[in-house]
């Protein structure tokens, strides 16, 4: 697993935790577009790669 992968699940972890407990607010949903973000370019670096 790349460091993105990493950051992203984290970042998605928390998430989560925002959506279950309705704290962060605004904050946790940017925190998802930077996990998506770090996904996909973990995803297209991961295949220039192979």
């Amino acid at each position: 697993m790349g460091i993105l992968s990493w950051i992203g699940g984290i970042i998605v972890f928390f998430w989560v935790l925002g959506l279950i407990f309705s704290i962060g607010g605004l904050m946790i949903h940017w925190l998802l577009v930077i996990a998506a973000i770090a996904f996909i370019v973990d995803m297209i670096s991961r295949r220039r790669r192979a």
